[in-house]
């Protein structure tokens, strides 16, 4: 029911949707994945023809691909390291008979970002400086990583077209290229909309 009201444009609240997930995943949601409100408005952004190829970076439990599936003609692609998520994503994109999603296990540093079209990015790279706020002990977390990721993801989308669009969320200056310019901002900042323009 949950999908079908997102389809229709119906309410969903974050608690209703977390309901999907196991009770220690719901604990985790408001600090470690996107809410509706900003999932809906960045994949609105992301997909501006039927099929665009949107990849998440760091897809977590898959919230963000699975209501951007829902909520457009969009295809979304997760990728995450954590197996146990990956997992549990593909276990309830499955269960609820999603299409136009998949979800790839795998470090964001083996993606080649030129089979897609538009990113979002709600950064999860960032438990490697502050590891107190981590998901869990099952990766290994350094300050080195945080590094590593962010500058792999800033060459990565400095490759992509002019026009390549980037939804961004609590997201810092170290994964954008210089040649993105910021077409709206929301929240305080908190949340960017992107367009590459050179």
């Amino acid at each position: 029911m949950i999908f079908e009201h997102i389809k229709a444009g119906i309410e969903v609240t974050d608690e209703e949707f977390d309901d999907i997930y196991p009770y220690e995943i719901q604990d985790l949601s408001k600090r470690h994945f996107t809410p509706i409100s900003i999932a809906k408005m960045a994949a609105e952004y992301l997909v501006d023809a039927p099929n665009t190829r949107v990849l998440d970076i760091g897809s977590g439990v898959g919230k963000f691909c699975m209501i951007g599936s829902a909520h457009t003609e969009g295809h979304f692609t997760g990728v995450e390291q954590r197996e146990n998520l990956h997992l549990l994503s593909k276990e309830i994109a499955e269960e609820y008979e999603l299409s136009n999603l998949k979800f790839i296990h795998s470090n964001i540093i083996d993606i080649d970002f030129t089979a897609f079209d538009a990113f979002y990015f709600f950064n999860s790279f960032f438990e490697n400086i502050l590891k107190e706020e981590s998901i869990d002990k099952e990766i290994e977390l350094n300050k080195d990583l945080f590094f590593i990721y962010s500058v792999y993801v800033r060459k990565q989308l400095a490759k992509m077209p002019i026009g390549t669009k980037l939804a961004t969320y609590f997201a810092y200056s170290e994964e954008i290229p210089l040649n993105y310019t910021i077409i709206e901002t929301h929240l305080e900042g908190k949340f960017k909309l992107w367009e590459k323009t050179l």
